[in-house]
């Protein structure tokens, strides 16, 4: 401990860390502060940080001290350290009660200090949504029995509004929507985690999106050379296949997706692989989005008084064409 000098201003040192971060893995400053103050208190027996400044040698004394009591242990120049309940932000009570008596002009009051001991790393609130998420699953009667295929349809029309808010150009909007998509994710990771034969959770589903990220970026983490986008898009692709050995330019294409979307991955996969794809029509060439969507809306109108169904006429010609996709494959690989 330092010497006491009576004539210096105390000194009092709340230490605040963030239950995000694994107990012990404090700053610098905070275990220099911890090993040089002259008293080190604390008011919760359970601190998630005190097995571990045991460890390292630092004394503390457990108590539930007021604000009062604080200053008074800063008398004649001494370093005071305290540890706020359950190792959160602060005390609310203690820091109230020391802003009253530094207000009143009445107390002497030490030089005060807040020290953050740890802080909370990017992404780290996602480790409370996995708790809150965990505790919901555990808790609530209608989120406790939800299935995948119970919430299958919530993640389609999550996307959906995602979409609209994108393109309505609202942040405020992105950033509620893509919390919205994130829970579909932290949802089906919780339900995954129950399952009795093939368990999993939301950690296995980062580390399989980790590993899959730094493979199909060999020009980050690895030794190849993608200097346009053109040149990552066709190493993304290629990889692409490699991990899903895939035998046609077709698989991974969910024959369930709407049916545009559906024939415009058909297309672009085969334009990708060499094979012809369908004909522009000759009375039409778009221009700009506004032209085609203006074409496909006049379309789908005609669809509509001949008494047709545009979705489910585009979807039955989109499967026809990935058979012929697939066909051509056939023939190509055959010596």
């Amino acid at each position: 401990m330092n010497d006491v000098d009576a004539t210096a201003p105390g000194r009092l040192v709340l230490l605040t860390t963030s239950h995000r971060v694994a107990p012990g893995q404090l700053s610098w400053p905070a275990w220099q502060t911890l090993r040089e103050a002259d008293q080190v208190l604390c008011a919760d027996p359970e601190h998630p940080q005190l097995p571990y400044l045991r460890e390292a040698g630092v004394q503390v004394e457990l108590g539930a001290p007021s604000g009062r009591d604080l200053v008074d242990a800063t008398a004649g120049g001494r370093t005071v350290v305290y540890l706020p309940p359950g190792g959160g932000a602060g005390d609310p009570a203690v820091t109230d009660e020391l802003a009253r008596l530094g207000g009143s002009g009445r107390v002497a009051m030490p030089d005060l200090e807040l020290l953050p001991g740890s802080y909370d790393l990017p992404g780290a609130r996602l480790l409370d949504l996995v708790q809150v998420m965990d505790r919901i699953r555990a808790e609530c009667p209608w989120s406790s029995v939800r299935t995948h295929e119970d919430l299958a349809k919530y993640g389609i029309e999550e996307m959906y509004e995602l979409v609209e808010a994108i393109e309505e150009g609202d942040r405020e909007a992105i950033r509620e929507e893509l919390g919205d998509v994130l829970l579909q994710v932290v949802f089906h990771a919780a339900i995954a985690e129950g399952d009795p034969e093939e368990p999993f959770g939301i950690d296995d589903v980062a580390a399989v999106l980790v590993a899959k990220l730094v493979h199909r970026h060999p020009h980050i983490f690895g030794d190849e050379t993608a200097e346009t986008a053109e040149e990552v898009r066709a190493n993304w692709i290629r990889l692409k296949g490699v991990e899903k050995a895939r035998a046609s330019v077709t698989d991974g294409i969910p024959p369930a997706s709407p049916a545009l979307a559906l024939a415009a991955k058909l297309a672009g996969r085969a334009r990708d692989a060499g094979i012809a794809v369908p004909p522009a029509p000759q009375h039409f060439t778009p221009t700009d989005e506004h032209s085609l969507g203006d074409h496909l809306l006049a379309e789908a109108a005609a669809a509509d008084a001949a008494g047709l169904d545009p979705e489910a006429a585009l979807r039955h010609a989109a499967r026809r064409y990935r058979t012929t996709i697939q066909s051509t494959e056939s023939l190509q690989d055959t010596p």
